[in-house]
C-alpha cells in the first residue's frame, strides 16, 4: 500500500479539509481583534460566539458555561487549580485516579506539595477505578474529584454516573471534574443530566487545530483565573482569542457531531476487524483494552518485543502508531496506566496504542496485520 496509513489518532486528528479551508478565510478576512469595536472586531466575535454556541449545544451546556484555552492541558490545569482557588473553603482534599493523563496527574502531585491532601484511587486489571477505595477515601475536607472519562492509552470508560451518585452520598458539594478530551466527540456527553461540574475539551483530537481548547464551567461553580491579563473570556482566560483556531474547533465540533454514531459505528467495524486479523494470524500477544471501552482506542502488547522498535518497524511500511501517551512518550519509563492495571513489565514493554478515526477505513487492516506478521518473528526476543 502506498498510502500512510495513520493509527495514532489519540495524539492527534487529521484537521478536516472544511476546518482548513475556513480557518484560511477566517485568516485573510476575518483578522480582526474580537475586542475591538469596530466592523473587523465585532466579525472577528461572531466567529468565537458561534463556536462557543457549538461546543454548548454538543454538551447541553448553556453558552456562557464554555470558555476557550489553548488546550486541553490548559483547560485541565483552569479547571483543577481555578476551582480550588476559588473555593478553599471547600476543603484541602483531593481524589483523582492513578492512570489520569499527566496534565492532570502534574497538577496533583503540585498540590500534594502545597498543602492538599491528595488521594490517588487505584483501578483494576481492566483499569476501571475501585468504587469501594473511593467511598472509603471521600471525605468533609474533599473538594473536587478529577476523572479522566475515557483513557488516553487504553480507551476504557470510567462509570461517572456510579461516581457522582458515591460523592453525593458524602457530600453533595464536592465538584466533579471530567477530563473529556478522548471523549469529547466520540461518545455522549450531557453535563447538565450527568452532574458533571468541570470538563476538558481539545480541538486536535476531533480533526480542529491544535493550540485550542475549552472547559466547561457549571455556572454554579467558581473558578478563578490562572492567566491574568485583559480579561477576555468573561474575565476567566485573559489573552487575544485565538479566532482561526476557536473557528476552526466550532466547525470540527459541528461535522464530529453531526456523524457521532456513524464514526462511533465505523471505527468499531474497524476495530473489531483488526481484533479478528490478530486471532487469526498472531501469536503472542495480549489486549490491555477493554471489550467495552471506547472502539477508537486499542491497546495491544506484543510478547518478547520492544515497542519501540516495533514503533519503527511499522514506520518502514508507512503505518503509524504510538507506544502510548504522546505528551509522554518521550520518557523512559514504563506506562504508569498500564503499571496501575497490574500488567507484567515484560507485556508493558511490548505495548502498542493503535487509535482510529473516521479517516482509517477498514481495508488498511488487513494490511497492517500484514505488516505485523512479517515484522514481529524479526524483532522477537529470544529468551533463554
Amino acid at each position: 500500500m502506498n498510502m500512510d496509513i495513520y493509527l495514532d489518532n489519540s495524539a492527534t486528528t487529521k484537521p478536516y479539509p472544511e476546518v482548513v479551508e475556513y480557518m484560511t478565510q477566517i485568516n485573510e478576512y476575518t483578522y480582526g481583534n474580537p475586542s475591538s469595536l469596530h466592523k473587523m472586531g465585532i466579525e472577528a466575535e461572531k466567529v468565537v460566539k458561534n463556536a462557543r454556541d457549538i461546543i454548548a449545544t454538543s454538551l447541553n451546556a448553556d453558552k456562557d458555561e464554555i470558555y476557550f484555552t489553548s488546550g486541553g492541558t490548559e483547560s485541565n490545569n483552569l479547571a483543577i487549580r481555578g476551582f480550588l482557588n476559588a473555593n478553599k473553603r471547600l476543603g484541602n482534599h483531593v481524589v483523582t485516579l492513578k492512570t489520569e493523563h499527566p496534565s492532570v496527574l502534574e497538577v496533583y502531585k503540585h498540590l500534594s506539595e502545597n498543602g492538599y491532601t491528595v488521594d490517588f484511587i487505584d483501578v483494576d486489571r481492566e483499569g476501571i477505578i475501585n468504587l469501594e477505595q473511593l467511598r472509603e477515601v471521600l471525605c468533609e475536607r474533599t473538594a473536587l474529584i478529577s476523572i479522566l472519562l475515557v483513557n488516553n492509552e487504553t480507551g476504557v470508560i470510567q462509570p461517572i454516573d456510579d461516581i457522582i451518585k458515591i460523592k453525593n452520598e458524602t457530600k453533595k458539594d464536592i465538584a466533579v471534574h471530567v477530563d473529556g478530551i478522548q471523549a469529547f466527540g466520540k461518545i455522549k456527553i450531557d453535563v447538565k443530566n450527568s452532574g458533571i461540574d468541570l470538563l476538558s475539551m481539545s480541538s486536535h483530537k476531533i480533526h480542529g487545530p491544535k493550540g485550542v481548547g475549552a472547559v466547561y464551567v457549571n455556572k454554579k461553580r467558581k473558578v478563578n483565573p490562572i492567566i491574568f491579563g485583559g480579561g477576555q473570556e468573561s474575565m476567566l482566560r485573559s489573552g487575544t482569542e485565538n479566532v482561526p483556531g476557536i473557528g476552526g474547533f466550532g466547525l470540527a465540533a459541528k461535522i464530529t457531531f453531526s456523524r457521532l454514531e456513524e464514526n462511533y459505528c465505523k471505527v468499531r467495524e474497524i476495530r473489531e476487524l483488526f481484533l479478528s486479523g490478530l486471532k487469526s494470524g498472531i501469536e503472542g500477544y495480549r489486549v490491555n483494552s477493554p471489550g467495552e471501552g471506547s472502539p477508537y482506542i486499542l491497546n495491544v502488547s506484543f510478547q518478547n518485543v520492544k515497542s519501540e522498535v516495533l514503533l519503527h518497524f511499522l514506520e518502514q511500511e508507512n503505518i503509524f502508531v504510538s507506544t502510548g501517551s504522546a505528551c509522554s512518550s518521550r520518557k523512559k519509563s514504563y506506562s504508569h496506566v498500564l503499571t496501575s492495571m497490574k500488567i507484567p513489565e515484560c507485556d508493558i514493554e511490548g505495548a502498542i496504542r493503535f487509535s482510529f478515526s473516521s479517516f482509517n477505513s477498514k481495508d488498511e487492516i488487513p494490511y497492517v496485520i500484514e505488516a505485523l506478521k512479517k515484522i514481529l518473528p524479526k524483532i522477537r526476543i529470544k529468551r533463554r
